[in-house]
């Protein structure tokens, strides 16, 4: 690898991007985006895009049909056990003092969203976080528009008693 890199060096021939390289070049904006819009942090949206793209170069540059879609649900997917991981290992005293509103009901709101079934919280983050509509949902997880819908509603209504009650 070592080699061919000086030899194109050498005699002026620009290297050939890897497949997985012209898919980050594409794409890495979108991933950002999406694990910053859910975790809320700049430095934890480059580590999921970092673990994002570390997945697929372990497995083999996986041929992806639509990479927005598939990279999309693998950012929202490596957000969502971030803020579980972080929930088992955020074991806050009862003393500690409250963080201001705005801020404490966006932790609520990321903690609820890493206590819910995968597919529940990627819907509500499509919708919510990413402004799709339902019927655009429906179209990237292969499901009716009606099931978004029902299940949209029904997450909200968890969500909500949660963040509440939590």
């Amino acid at each position: 690898m070592l080699q061919l890199a000086w030899k194109q060096h050498v005699e002026g021939t620009p290297p050939t991007p890897s497949p997985l390289a012209a898919v980050f070049e594409q794409h890495h904006g979108l991933i950002f985006r999406t694990a910053y819009r859910i975790t809320g942090n700049a430095a934890d949206a480059e580590d999921i895009l970092q673990t994002v793209f570390l997945r697929l170069l372990r497995q083999g540059e996986p041929e992806m049909r639509q990479p927005e879609s598939y990279l999309r649900r693998a950012a929202i997917n490596a957000s969502l056990d971030l803020l579980r991981d972080r929930t088992e290992q955020a074991a806050l005293p009862a003393d500690t003092a409250a963080p201001a509103v705005s801020g404490e009901s966006k932790h609520a709101l990321r903690q609820a969203l890493s206590k819910l079934d995968p597919k529940h919280a990627e819907m509500f983050v499509l919708r919510y976080f990413e402004g799709h509509s339902n019927a655009e949902i429906a179209s990237m997880m292969g499901i009716s528009s009606l099931l978004v819908a029902v299940t949209l509603h029904r997450t909200r209504a968890r969500l909500q008693k949660s963040v509440l009650v939590g």
